[in-house]
C-alpha cells in the first residue's frame, strides 16, 4: 500500500522525480522536469542508482573500493545534472543516490517521500526500443504509485521549451 501523497497540502512542495543514468535520453527527461517544474512552481528530485550486483566481493576489501568509487561517480554525475538543471530553469534539484536494483529504487523511494508527484521518463530513440526503465514501466503502469510522464527521446530544448 502506498502512503498518500501530501505534495500539495500545506507544508508540502510538490517534486518531479528524475532517474539519471547512463542513457543518453535521460538528459531529456531532466530538461523536461526542470522546465516544468520551473514554471509551475515545482521541485525536482535526481536519483542515481548504483547497481550492486557486482559489489559481493569481499576479497581484501574489494567490495568497499568499488562502492566508494561508485558513490563518487554517482556524486559527480549527479552534480553535472544539477548545474544543468540550474542553468536551465534556476532550481537547485535535491540530489539521491541509492543502491540496489534500479526498479525497486525508485518505488522505495517515491514510498518515503510522499512529496513526489510525477515520475519523468524519456524514452530512448534507438533501434532497441524506449530502454529498459521504460519498458519496465510500461508493463506496471497500471498500479505504479504516482503518474509518469515519458518525454520522447528525440526532442531538441526548443521543442521542450514550447511544452513546458
Amino acid at each position: 500500500m502506498t502512503r498518500r501523497r501530501r505534495s500539495y497540502e500545506a507544508g508540502h512542495k510538490a517534486k518531479y522525480l528524475v532517474i539519471i543514468d547512463d542513457t543518453p535520453e535521460c538528459d531529456r527527461a531532466m530538461y523536461y522536469a526542470s522546465r516544468r517544474a520551473a514554471r509551475v512552481g515545482v521541485s525536482v528530485v535526481l536519483l542515481r542508482v548504483i547497481e550492486t550486483r557486482d559489489h559481493n566481493q569481499q576479497w581484501l576489501g574489494v567490495a568497499d573500493i568499488m562502492r566508494a568509487e561508485a558513490h563518487e561517480e554517482a556524486a559527480a554525475k549527479l552534480a553535472t545534472f544539477a548545474a544543468r538543471s540550474n542553468g536551465i530553469a534556476g532550481i537547485t534539484p535535491e540530489c539521491v543516490i541509492r543502491e540496489g536494483d534500479v526498479a525497486e529504487e525508485i518505488l522505495k523511494l517515491i514510498e518515503e517521500d510522499e512529496d513526489i508527484a510525477v515520475l519523468v521518463l524519456a524514452a530512448g530513440v534507438g533501434k532497441e526500443g524506449p530502454g529498459p526503465l521504460v519498458s519496465h514501466l510500461g508493463s506496471t503502469a497500471g498500479t505504479f504509485p504516482i503518474p509518469v510522464a515519458i518525454v520522447p527521446g528525440h526532442l531538441t530544448d526548443e521543442e521542450i521549451d514550447a511544452m513546458a
